[in-house]
C-alpha cells in the first residue's frame, strides 16, 4: 500500500553543512523534517517528506549547499507505508517463514531497495536501518519463499551495484532468528 507521501534522503559527509542544508531545505519548501541522524564516520542523514513537488524542491536547495560533501541521495514517490513504519526500527512478526537481508554500503540505499522490494512482492518488511556500524545501511524483510526471493530481486535492481554489500534469502529461516531480526 503507498503512503501517498514523497520521501527525500540526503547523506552528507560534514556534520555541519548538514544542518546549514537542512536549514536551507525547510525553508526552501513546505516539507516536514521528520528526522537527521548522525551515522557513522560522521556522516548526517537528513530525513524529509510532504509533497512530490516540495521535497523535490527542498532536495535541490539541500544539494546545493552540501556541494561536493554529498554522499547520496534518494527520492521517493509514494513511499511504501511498511517503509516508513519499518524505518530504523523493528516491526514485530510472529513467524519468518523465509527472511531476505540487503546490506548497503552507504546508509539511505537501503530505504531505496526496502521500497522497491515492499513494493514489487507481498511481503512485511521487519526494519529498515539506516544507522548501522560503519555508515552502512540494512534491511530485512520476511514472507513466503517465492515473494521473499521478488522482493529482495527488485531491492537490489532498484539501487547501484556498487552499494550492494551482501544480499541473502533464507528460504525456512530458524524460528530461533526472530531474537536477531524480528522481535
Amino acid at each position: 500500500m503507498l503512503a501517498n507521501l514523497a520521501v527525500g534522503f540526503l547523506e552528507t559527509t560534514s556534520l555541519a553543512k548538514g544542518v546549514e542544508a537542512t536549514d536551507a531545505m525547510v525553508k526552501m519548501a513546505s516539507v516536514k523534517l521528520v528526522k537527521t541522524s548522525v551515522v557513522a564516520r560522521g556522516k548526517l542523514v537528513i530525513f524529509i517528506s510532504g509533497a512530490l513537488g516540495e521535497v523535490e524542491s527542498a532536495m535541490r536547495a539541500g544539494r546545493e549547499v552540501l556541494g561536493k560533501t554529498l554522499v547520496d541521495e534518494v527520492l521517493i514517490r509514494n513511499v511504501h507505508n511498511q517503509v516508513v513504519a519499518a524505518l530504523d526500527k523493528r516491526v514485530p512478526v510472529e513467524v519468518l517463514g523465509a527472511v531476505g537481508l540487503i546490506e548497503t554500503k552507504e546508509a539511505i540505499a537501503a530505504v531505496l531497495a526496502a521500497d522497491a522490494a515492499a513494493k514489487a512482492a507481498n511481503v512485511h518488511l521487519i526494519e529498515v536501518k539506516t544507522v548501522v556500524g560503519g555508515g552502512k545501511g540494512y534491511l530485512a524483510l520476511c514472507g513466503e519463499v517465492g515473494d521473499v526471493r521478488t522482493a529482495i530481486a527488485a531491492g537490489i535492481t532498484a539501487i547501484k551495484k556498487e552499494l550492494i554489500v551482501s544480499h541473502v534469502v533464507i528460504p525456512q529461516a530458524d524460528p530461533q532468528l526472530l531474537a536477531t531480526v524480528g522481535k
